[in-house]
């Protein structure tokens, strides 16, 4: 008869996802996993495969709670200009609070330390990045339809170039005690709106 498991993976699948986005791949070792989670290695790799595996279904768990909301709040009827910098501020005032800057955003992390030799990890944080730069090319051409936007702007060019003022925000903030530095950074890119 086989054995059921006597942990919850789901539960343990968002204390690995806490842990990882806290220390980063490569500062979490097994022995801090089996801590944090509760179980032992050998469930660990019956239920989630390796150290890698795990982190690339951690990055999965990420994706399917944090984006929806992005997409969401660009998305919804009326003016969509506001939106746009509703997000931007929003961006710019959790890299810059003590809370949200000290662990940063999970895709952003990994980008900064596996992008460069981890080709399945930097493909999540790659449709990670295309998801926000749709969501925002959206918004931005219903912007432009509706008038909030000028003509002569372009809807791809100014969501690709908001697309890497958040994630710069997000390592600026991370690293820097002076919350005006991504503020004024967002102000001034919000300006290239009007």
């Amino acid at each position: 008869m086989a054995r059921t498991k006597e942990f919850d993976p789901d539960a343990a699948l968002q204390s690995a996802l806490e842990l990882f986005w806290e220390r980063g791949y490569e500062a979490t070792s097994m022995a801090d996993l089996v801590d944090r989670l509760g179980i032992g290695r050998a469930s660990i790799y019956a239920t989630f495969g390796s150290k890698h595996e795990l982190y690339l279904k951690a990055m999965d768990r990420y994706a399917e709670t944090r984006e929806p909301d992005l997409v969401v709040e660009l998305s919804q009827p009326g003016p969509a200009l506001p939106a746009v910098r509703a997000v931007v501020r929003r961006f710019a005032a959790e890299a810059s609070s003590d809370e949200e800057r000290l662990v940063g955003c999970f895709f952003t992390n990994t980008a900064a330390e596996l992008a460069p030799h981890d080709r399945a990890a930097t493909r999540r944080v790659e449709i990670s990045w295309e998801h926000i730069e749709t969501a925002l090319h959206s918004a931005l051409v219903r912007a432009q339809a509706q008038g909030e936007l000028p003509a002569d702007r372009a809807p791809r060019a100014l969501a690709r170039m908001l697309l890497v003022l958040l994630q710069g925000v997000r390592i600026v903030g991370k690293a820097s005690g002076d919350p005006a530095r991504v503020r004024d950074a967002a102000e001034q890119a919000l300006a290239l709106l009007d």
